[in-house]
This record gives structure tokens, sequence and C-alpha cells, in this order.
């Protein structure tokens, strides 16, 4: 059975990528593998924009919607990406295009520091009673002057 053409989801903020935002990303995300093999039949842009609606609405792997490409696929390239560090070269090329269109002096951050060094998000009431003596996790992100993340979160 084909697929229906897929159309954006009305939610609050758009999670479709805009075409000047798959220009900035497009060479991170559709680099040949190093191993060989087929090329792949799935577009990559529409698997981004299956990671972007599941990151947006929070919903479960397989509750995403039948208009994006399989859940085992969006699922595979979600962790193929997390392990080669695809996702932290996007977040560093999003900064650097977010300084620039600030008209940041650099395209590097020269100072940075962790905003509320103490936050403790809650945890499950099963984590606490297990002996711990302080609730939660400890949380550091470290940010550039611009607030923009500067690496992620430890």
């Amino acid at each position: 059975m084909p697929r229906r053409a897929r159309r954006s989801y009305p939610t609050k903020d758009a999670t479709d990528l805009t075409d000047e935002q798959w220009a900035a990303i497009t060479p991170l995300v559709t680099a040949p593998s190093p191993n060989g093999g087929r090329p792949t039949e799935i577009d990559r842009r529409a698997i981004v924009n299956a990671l972007l609606y599941k990151n947006r609405t929070g919903c479960q792997w397989r509750m995403l919607p039948n208009d994006v490409p399989p859940m085992r696929s969006v699922r595979s390239y979600f962790d193929k990406w997390n392990r080669d560090g695809t996702f932290i070269n996007i977040n560093d090329t999003l900064r650097k295009l977010a300084r620039q269109a600030l008209d940041a002096i650099r395209s590097r951050p020269s100072a940075s520091w962790t905003p509320n060094p103490s936050k403790r998000p809650k945890q499950t009431e099963s984590a606490a009673t297990m002996g711990k003596k302080v609730n939660g996790r400890k949380r550091q992100c470290w940010v550039d002057t611009n607030t923009l993340i500067a690496s992620l979160c430890s």
C-alpha cells in the first residue's frame, strides 16, 4: 500500500525542518557509511523530522504517526547517530550558526559557565528510598556567554 504524502503537524512550534535548517545539517546526516554497503532508500530528512516530532510531542516510539518512516528505521538512525556523535556535531554546527546570527565576535565562545550548578531534578520515589541521602540527580550543562549550550548535559 503506497504511503500518503506527509503533511506537517499543527503543533505550537512546527516540528518539520525548513529548507534553510535542512541545508545546515545535511552534510552531517547524509554522509555515506565508511563501511560501504547499499545506500539507504529512506529519506534522511524524513528521519530527522520524525525525531523532531517525537522530541516535541514526547510520544512513544511505537506511537509515531503512520506517515513518517517506519519506527524501526527511525529508532535505528537515532541509536546510530547517538553512538557516533552526530547529535553533538549537529549541536556544534547549530550553535556556531546561532552565534553568527547574533553577531558574536567569534564562532567559538571565549567563556562559559554552569547555570544553577546545584539543580537536582526530582527522581522516582523508589530511587529516593534506596539509601540515597539526596533526592535527584545532579545535572550540569555548560553554556556560553549567549546562553547557548556549549556542551551537552552530564
